[in-house]
């Protein structure tokens, strides 16, 4: 007989009260904000930076497949069946089967991207699991200002339609980046996505109106919003309350307080 306990699932993570929508979820996880101190910390470098990227996108992710993918009901025996028939576990468990695919954008979200990669394929089937790889970076203006993305290259798999699609890139900052692959999964490829899930370390007020704009079906994870740069009112007050006052990017499009160039410091390489 089933345990009652085991035929539902609510997991829903510990979140903060914000006024972003409900595809917006910010954590509410004091161990993971601990973490991304010493991630922004000027004195953190390789190989520290590199470690505490793979603990932060391994919690986050284990968050995202526990609330946002389908369950199945399972009967598996234990080792103890040999001597008590009553032992298999009967109940909910993630469905092995779930179809999805992780982007990869370089740079800074090529560990991300592996880090999710290898826990899918623990969790799920293996020949259910991909991974793609976007090359991008941000377009500027002469004044330093972010005006889009531009593309270099990409290894995408044709096949999406009812994939999953995670997409795991350490700061939204504008959201460019992240709005144009979105826009060429839903868009360009075979099929369309059960869902398309961004996941950040960090977000700005400023990436949350942008998404919300191009693609308000987007679901958003976060550890942390920085809006360092908002109003004395704003920062007061509920997240979202106060929108219009919130500011989270300096004037080339960084994160206050951010945490510099991730991407730049997780490859050493400052090009």
């Amino acid at each position: 007989m089933i345990d009652s306990a085991y035929t539902r699932s609510e997991f829903k993570g510990s979140e903060l009260s914000h006024a972003y929508g409900d595809n917006v979820h910010l954590a509410d996880d004091p161990v993971a904000w601990s973490l991304l101190t010493r991630v922004g910390s000027p004195e953190t470098r390789q190989p520290e930076l590199g470690r505490l990227i793979n603990i932060l996108y391994h919690g986050l992710a284990r968050t995202v497949i526990a609330r946002e993918l389908p369950r199945e009901r399972v009967d598996v025996p234990t080792r103890m069946a040999s001597t008590h028939r009553e032992a298999v576990y009967r109940g909910l468990v993630v469905d092995r089967r779930t179809r999805i695919v992780t982007v990869a954008i370089a740079r800074a979200g090529t560990q991300p991207s592996q880090v999710v990669f290898d826990l899918l394929n623990e969790v799920l089937e293996p020949s259910s699991v991909r991974q793609d790889h976007l090359f991008m970076s941000r377009q500027t203006n002469a004044a330093g200002e972010v005006t889009g993305a531009l593309w270099h290259d990409a290894k995408i798999g044709r096949d999406i339609g009812g994939r999953f699609v995670l997409l795991p890139d350490p700061m939204g900052a504008t959201g460019s980046s992240m709005i144009s692959a979105i826009e060429h999964y839903k868009t360009s490829l075979d099929g369309e996505p059960a869902r398309c899930i961004a996941m950040h370390l960090m977000v700005t007020p400023e990436y949350l109106r942008n998404m919300r704009a191009a693609h308000p079906d987007v679901v958003v994870y976060a550890l942390r919003l920085d809006r360092g740069l908002s109003s004395e009112a704003a920062l007061a007050s509920q997240p979202g309350a106060r929108w219009d006052e919130e500011r989270g990017l300096n004037d080339h499009q960084y994160i206050v307080p951010g945490a510099g160039g991730v991407g730049e410091l997780l490859n050493n390489a400052w090009v």
